[in-house]
């Protein structure tokens, strides 16, 4: 089984060739396509291949599906024994991936 281990957004997935990832938001050439260079670990199922802290030349190519809002995270600050209250939140911007080809080369 081929994976990779990939660091997308300061976020860090194990991917195989058809799976859909759920990455921060970035900024691509195309909007139907991205290459993510980034790159921890490479295994086929028979050798593993580590990089420090990535490896050269491997990439992994996706197709952008589309994006979504995460769930919304709120910040809420109480003082006790006052009138003072304070809520904000937001909802971070995600990217949706699939992806279509692990090249370990730089083919």
């Amino acid at each position: 089984m081929e994976y990779a281990i990939v660091e997308v957004g300061g976020n860090q997935f194990k991917v195989k060739k058809g799976d859909v990832i759920k990455a921060g938001k970035f900024t691509t050439d195309s909007k139907k396509s991205a290459k993510i260079n980034k790159v921890l670990l490479y295994s086929d199922g028979k050798s593993v291949e580590i990089g420090s802290p990535y490896i050269k030349g491997a990439h992994i190519a996706c197709d952008i599906i589309g994006e979504e809002k995460a769930k919304k995270v709120i910040a809420y600050k109480y003082r006790r024994r006052k009138s003072s209250k304070f809520k904000k939140g937001h909802r971070r911007k995600l990217l949706v991936l699939k992806v279509k080809d692990i090249s370990i080369k730089g083919d």
